[in-house]
This record gives C-alpha cells, sequence and structure tokens, in this order.
C-alpha cells in the first residue's frame, strides 16, 4: 500500500497545483470522484489484467465520462493509461482531498459511536474540535453497536476512546500488568 500512495501522491499534488492556479479546485474533485469511481467498477477492474494498449483504456474511460471532463483531465487519463496506472486512480483521489483538506484548513474527523448521535450531539463534537484544533472540521459517523456505549473518534493518528469496550479493554490490561 506504501508503494501505491507513493506512486499515487505526485499525481495528487500535480493536480492539485494545477487546480489551484486555475481556480477550479472543486470541478477537480468531482472529476477526480468520477474516475475513481470507474476505476473501481468491478467490470472495468476486470481490465486491468488484460494488458490493454494505453489507447485502448483511454478510449474506454473516454467513452464512460463523456463530456463530464475537461481536456487536462482527458490528458490525465491518457497519461495514466500510458503509465499502467489508472487502478490507483482511488488513491489519488484520497491524496488530493488530503491536499485540499490542507489547503483549507479542514480536517476530517470520523467518530464512531454505538448509537446514533443526533444531531446537537454531533455539532457539538464538531465545535469543541474546531476550537481544540483550529480548522474546520468534517465529521463522518458510523455506528458499531459492538461498542456497547461511548464514542471512538480518529483524527489521523490521534485516537480518542471513549466507549466502554476501550475502557474495558484498558482495565483488562491494567490488571494483566
Amino acid at each position: 500500500m506504501f508503494k501505491l500512495i507513493t506512486i499515487a501522491r505526485p499525481y495528487a499534488k500535480a493536480i492539485f497545483d494545477f487546480s489551484v492556479e486555475n481556480n477550479d479546485v472543486e470541478h477537480w474533485y468531482q472529476m477526480l470522484k468520477l474516475i475513481a469511481e470507474i476505476a473501481i467498477d468491478k467490470e472495468i477492474k476486470k481490465i486491468f489484467p488484460r494488458n490493454l494498449a494505453a489507447q485502448d483504456m483511454y478510449t474506454i474511460f473516454n467513452t464512460i465520462c463523456g463530456n463530464k471532463l475537461n481536456k487536462p483531465a482527458k490528458n490525465l487519463i491518457k497519461l495514466m493509461s500510458e503509465n499502467k496506472r489508472l487502478h490507483i486512480l482511488p488513491i489519488v483521489l484520497n491524496e488530493f482531498i488530503k491536499l485540499r483538506n490542507s489547503y483549507e484548513e479542514t480536517k476530517e474527523v470520523n467518530i464512531i459511536s454505538a448509537k446514533q448521535l443526533n444531531n446537537k450531539q454531533l455539532a457539538d463534537i464538531k465545535n469543541v474540535l474546531e476550537k481544540y484544533l483550529l480548522s474546520k472540521i468534517i465529521l463522518k459517523h458510523q455506528i458499531d453497536r459492538s461498542l456497547i456505549s461511548g464514542v471512538i473518534i480518529y483524527l489521523d493518528d490521534l485516537v480518542i476512546n471513549d466507549s466502554v469496550s476501550g475502557r474495558l479493554s484498558n482495565l483488562a490490561k491494567f490488571l494483566q500488568s
């Protein structure tokens, strides 16, 4: 996986720099999202190992996208198909999102809870994190009933585990030492 990220990062950086230079970040995000979705499609994934000619892969992507891609995006598809890199488009998208979030001083936070949190609870968590991190926060909420109660908050390498299962795990480790 590290190797794929290492390969994808320069593509994402070049795309992001180009999109900022042309004041077109959101449009590039939408185009990358589209071509990344195509790259993970089951039928398209079957095509990658067949070693089709770069022009054929370019034609397939171009046909599916129709007029949703501008000329620089089509050039990107052509370049990535020539380099047999179309399969890393989802990773390029993820790296692009990281660059965009950093540029916009936005951080993505994943919250996992045992039950659905209401809008006020999510807003309170968001406000506290925004004050603490001095950044805009994008919350992503998931439910994991195995937590019993509480929440786990993920932000990059920071993990705040305030779940009952996390507390029980910590207690077990303490008692075993």
